[in-house]
């Protein structure tokens, strides 16, 4: 009897936890047994624009989220930390343009700079160019330069405009960030190793398997907290609003960086979005380009699930305001009146 007792103290009986899995297979499940109800219940005409949004942010999105966690990983599993700090300038000062400079290379959007950014943080980079780089690579790419030039034929300066607009806003931000940001403001998981999660002789190959994986795992979910709330506002605001802001510059400015933060489009396909929007002058149309890409609702939901609700409240809005600056000079310099 005591040596029952014992055992069963020492011993306790383990409840056992539902997995995502099993909670997926419950939801599909009841799809099938309920399709018909569902369906009906479903069948409104904002439910299926609010879907159809859904669809196609996370769709446009996730391509680029996939390459930006490949891309983590490899550094992580193959790029020594030495390696990365002989690249940029010792000077934090300097590091934040070359960084941002080398958003170049980096062909995907801003679901795809997030995970590297948090990577190059973890690898010894200095924060601010790490976020200088975040915030750059979405819109600097040639793959964003080519879609804008595509969307704009008749207006070749909105190229240049947008890539000096994003590039001043990015090495903006990271002269800030050096001037009043804070370590304490990113969380502690965000600058933590990467091989400490890794079993003691894991090799390279299982480093960069377990990196990939648990960067997807965990920026997925924000992806799709961002796109439910653009899908949201696509159902919510009616689209005779957007017709009422030809001639008013200030009005459309603004009315523009709002809507390219609640809309959360890919950085590859805003340009055609912009472009179809009759009547707004160049600038507005700019400063969707030049804000979208480095603030915008999902982007948000990745910086706090990645860095932290302190760096999120705090980075998004001088971010916000930083664009907006940024791409109304360019504009200016650039654009003239247009």
């Amino acid at each position: 009897m005591t040596t029952t007792l014992r055992r069963s103290g020492r011993d306790p009986v383990r409840r056992r936890r539902v997995t995502s899995m099993e909670v997926l297979c419950a939801l599909l499940l009841a799809a099938l047994l309920f399709q018909a109800p569902i369906s009906a219940l479903l069948d409104a005409p904002g439910l299926r624009t609010g879907s159809t949004v859904f669809v196609a942010v996370c769709v446009q999105a996730l391509p680029f989220l996939v390459l930006g966690v490949l891309i983590s990983g490899a550094i992580a599993a193959f790029v020594p930390p030495s390696a990365l700090r002989r690249l940029l300038p010792g000077r934090p000062g300097a590091a934040v343009p070359v960084a941002g400079l080398a958003g170049v290379a980096l062909p995907g959007c801003e679901c795809a700079s997030v995970p590297v950014a948090r990577r190059l943080m973890q690898q010894g980079v200095a924060p601010a160019a790490a976020l200088a780089f975040l915030l750059a690579a979405p819109a600097v790419n040639p793959i964003v330069l080519v879609s804008t030039a595509v969307a704009f034929p008749g207006d070749p300066l909105m190229v240049l405009a947008r890539f000096l607009g994003s590039l001043l806003t990015a090495c903006a931000m990271g002269w800030l960030w050096l001037r009043v940001g804070k370590a304490d403001w990113i969380a502690e998981r965000a600058l933590r190793r990467v091989e400490q999660r890794s079993a003691p002789g894991a090799g390279r190959w299982a480093l960069f398997t377990e990196t990939a994986r648990h960067d997807l795992v965990e920026a997925g979910g924000f992806l799709v907290l961002g796109g439910l709330t653009s899908a949201v506002f696509n159902v919510l605001v009616p689209a005779e609003w957007m017709s009422s802001l030809g001639g008013q510059l200030v009005l459309g400015v603004l009315v523009m960086a709002v809507l390219a933060v609640v809309l959360a489009l890919c950085s590859e396909a805003d340009a055609f979005v912009a472009a179809s929007m009759a009547g707004l002058p160049l600038i507005p149309k700019l400063v969707f380009l030049v804000v979208g890409p480095a603030v915008d609702l999902k982007l948000i939901a990745l910086q706090a699930g990645t860095f932290g609700r302190s760096f999120a409240l705090r980075f998004a809005p001088l971010t916000f305001i930083v664009a907006i600056a940024c791409s109304v000079l360019v504009g200016l310099l650039l654009l003239g009146g247009a």
